[in-house]
């Protein structure tokens, strides 16, 4: 079966310069990484964090990520490493597909800490600013499942359908003359896309602050997550009927919920800015020493300026002894009438 009108997967997902290798998922991978740094950074010195923190935070967050993901994709698919006739070097093909988000959320979490402590400031506001990025980053990095030609869901017959080249099809044998199925890829690309505007509208209109912001993009992923992944018909386990993610995407909402609810009220300072980012240094130099004031120099055509203690002396003597081109006499020992008055009403 297959569609008159249907997406086409690409026919090659590496290209070659030279010896090296170029793979379509890694690229796509290493574009979403940019592409949350990038936003992260932006967001992050917006709310008055010390520049290129993000970076330094992300030198440890994305390789836990990445480990993080091939581990947790490496467990819960064990039997595709481990057993008869199983390669298990192939676990470490990490090019050829294979990230478990939960487990690259998780361990990229722990590098996040490790790296906002060095740094001294706050976790909680560093996966805020950083939560609209990685929903970003995952909707391209899903896109590497296109070219892979993997984890798509069932057969389906309509213009939006993705074709699977025969080598990439189930082996079960009633898929062998089925071409086009789900394009589950494209469902969860778009549908982080929508979550990361969700999560920076949310954040600007309710101000959800102190990992909120982050814990609405769990929960926002979560529930896509669940019903993309009941379409998906690639080898997993299950538990209770479910495949093992959905129960995963079921615990993870939770725990995201509540702690949106526990932090509901918390209004304490969240620490943005490096300890001593902004500090300037002080050389002795350009320490500010008092001059005295018989060493200032008086503007030009103004009159120097005289002590306070002299100004006061001159003042009493000129009221006490009179001048030279005026001989002493009752005038200038007695008041003139009306002039104690006059002091007086002038210091009133």
């Amino acid at each position: 079966m297959q569609s008159l009108a249907y997406i086409p997967s690409p026919s090659e997902g590496v290209w070659h310069l030279g010896f090296l290798p170029i793979r379509a998922y890694a690229l796509m991978i290493i574009i979403g990484i940019v592409v949350a740094v990038w936003l992260g950074e932006r967001r992050w010195v917006a709310r008055g964090g010390t520049p290129n923190a993000v970076v330094d935070v992300a030198v440890w967050a994305v390789p836990f990520g990445l480990l993080g993901g091939r581990l947790y994709h490496v467990i819960t698919d064990y039997q595709l490493y481990f057993g008869d006739g199983r390669n298990p070097v192939n676990a470490f093909k990490i090019w050829q597909g294979g990230l478990g988000i939960w487990g690259a959320v998780a361990l990229g979490a722990l590098g996040a800490w490790i790296g906002c402590r060095r740094r001294q400031i706050s976790l909680a506001a560093f996966g805020d600013a950083l939560a609209p990025g990685i929903a970003l980053a995952q909707a391209i990095g899903r896109w590497g499942n296109w070219w892979n030609q993997e984890l798509y869901g069932r057969p389906l017959d309509a213009w939006w359908a993705v074709k699977i080249d025969a080598a990439h099809r189930p082996r079960d044998p009633k898929y062998a003359d089925i071409a086009t199925y789900h394009p589950t890829f494209l469902y969860e690309s778009l549908w982080c896309v929508g979550v990361a505007i969700l999560v920076i509208w949310a954040g600007r209109r309710f101000d959800l602050t102190h990992g909120r912001t982050f814990a609405l993009y769990i929960a926002g992923y979560t529930v896509g997550r669940f019903w993309i992944e009941s379409l998906r018909i690639d080898t997993a386990h299950h538990v209770l009927g479910l495949r093992l993610n959905d129960w995963t995407a079921v615990i993870v909402f939770l725990g995201a919920v509540a702690y949106m609810w526990l932090a509901r009220n918390r209004r304490d300072e969240e620490v943005v800015v490096v300890k001593g980012a902004h500090a300037e240094p002080v050389t002795p130099a350009a320490k500010e020493t008092p001059v005295p004031a018989e060493s200032a120099e008086p503007e030009p055509g103004a009159e120097p300026a005289e002590p306070a203690v002299a100004a006061d002396e001159a003042a009493s003597q000129s009221e006490d002894k009179p001048t030279a081109s005026e001989p002493p006499g009752p005038e200038s020992t007695s008041p003139a009438p009306g002039a104690e008055t006059v002091s007086k009403e002038k210091t009133s």
